[in-house]
């Protein structure tokens, strides 16, 4: 039995772009997720940022493209990896992303400004 599962939560890079490759559409999404400690040297907090690759296929794909920087999402997927010929050169770099099936944003709703709140009071005549 074999398990390829991850699960990230963290706050995107830059808008979503939507691509065309092979008469398909898809979205791609950088994913920002940090991570600190404290130094025991010095006592101060190290903060360190790992970025994602993630791709988006399918009705998903046309979701992730309304995404735009900032927005705090949850992305669960599968890890994959391919192969890239590098221009003028017989090297080959490998490439890591996250093939995404299922992404949950956790923006809270934006606060209502003081003309929307309900005072309780009734208007003056």
């Amino acid at each position: 039995m074999y398990q390829n599962k991850i699960n990230l939560i963290g706050f995107l890079g830059g808008d979503a772009e939507v691509r065309n490759a092979n008469n398909r559409s898809f979205t791609t999404l950088s994913l920002a997720t940090k991570s600190s400690y404290k130094d025991k040297k010095s006592g101060q907090y190290v903060a360190q940022t790992e970025w994602h690759r993630c791709v988006v296929f399918g009705k998903l794909a046309e979701f992730a493209g309304t995404l735009t920087k900032g927005a705090h999402v949850q992305i669960e997927g599968e890890l994959r990896s391919r192969e890239i010929a590098t221009k003028n050169s017989d090297f080959k770099r490998r490439i890591w992303e996250i093939r995404v099936d299922s992404i949950l944003k956790l923006d809270r709703a934006e606060k209502s400004g003081p003309e929307d709140q309900d005072t309780g009071e009734e208007p003056a005549a």
